[in-house]
């Protein structure tokens, strides 16, 4: 059961399975299908060269909600902006998610655009308190953070994006990353107006084009994600992402679970580690 208030980086875990439906049956009075299970695995590191670490994370797997932020924001600004978008999203969903329908094919429209709401609403939320808590601590002014989070609901995830960290979807070899960043590398990429060598060289790499928290509003992206058993879905933020080729990914995802997270902070580590690094590692089975 998901404490009152998350941990962002938790020491400890909180796990549990999908739960099935009351009778076990499905509509035709089949027996019905297991649900997927979701096991998440987290950890966060300062890396080697910060003094403060600015990412926070939270999974409940009961809840089936798993959140990474990255803050951003200089006297311990972008650690608080981190650590309250989070609770916020997460206290946002608890209370929502009752009004959420569990989303199995067929797809009811309406179902999947209402459970696309409440992530975004909860995104909205906690761009809202970041702000407002900034507002009232001008110490704190210009401070905000990424989120990448994902709701799963039956047979089915919702991502909400915002900021550059990012989600994975790994299926065996395959890597499809999920979210866009919204970075002015990203944005000059996508419009041609660079290309891909000159981005590794651009100065502008660390620019962020939409953030939590430093308005009132940010436009949040959100996607909806079919699952299979087998499924592994990687949240992370670019301390991590940053170093990653794509060929790194689905090895050390088979190495499964804490090992997993464990592997690539190390990797993050040994490449440069200039950043905190944070790694969220859910398991569909």
């Amino acid at each position: 059961m998901a404490p009152s208030k998350p941990t962002p980086r938790p020491r400890t875990a909180h796990r549990g399975d999908a739960l099935a439906s009351a009778d076990g049956l499905d509509d035709g009075g089949n027996v019905a299908p297991p649900p997927l299970r979701r096991t998440g695995h987290g950890l966060s590191d300062l890396g080697r060269k910060r003094q403060t670490n600015e990412d926070a994370y939270f999974l409940d797997d009961a809840l089936g909600l798993y959140v990474v932020a990255d803050g951003m924001g200089g006297h311990a600004a972008g650690e608080v902006a981190s650590q309250e978008a989070v609770e916020t999203v997460y206290g946002m969903v608890k209370r929502g998610i009752a009004e959420v329908s569990e989303l199995v094919d067929p797809l009811a429209e309406e179902d999947a655009q209402t459970a696309c709401r409440l992530m975004e609403s909860a995104v909205q939320g906690a761009t809202y308190m970041v702000f407002s808590m900034a507002e009232l601590d001008r110490g704190k002014s210009g401070m905000g953070t990424t989120i990448s989070a994902l709701l799963i609901l039956g047979d089915y995830a919702i991502t909400a994006q915002v900021g550059d960290s990012r989600i994975y979807r790994i299926q065996g070899e395959t890597v499809e990353q999920l979210t866009e960043d919204h970075t002015l590398i990203a944005w000059q990429l996508k419009q041609g107006l660079i290309t891909p060598q000159e981005a590794k060289r651009s100065p502008h790499r660390n620019v962020i084009t939409r953030a939590v928290g430093n308005r009132e509003y940010v436009q949040v992206d959100t996607g909806l994600v079919p699952l299979s058993p087998g499924d592994r879905l990687l949240l992370c933020s670019d301390g991590l992402h940053g170093y990653l080729r794509q060929a790194d990914i689905a090895p050390i995802v088979a190495l499964g679970g804490d090992k997993a997270v464990s592997r690539f902070i190390e990797l993050a580590n040994e490449r440069g580690g200039k950043d905190n690094i944070t790694a969220v590692l859910v398991e569909i089975d």
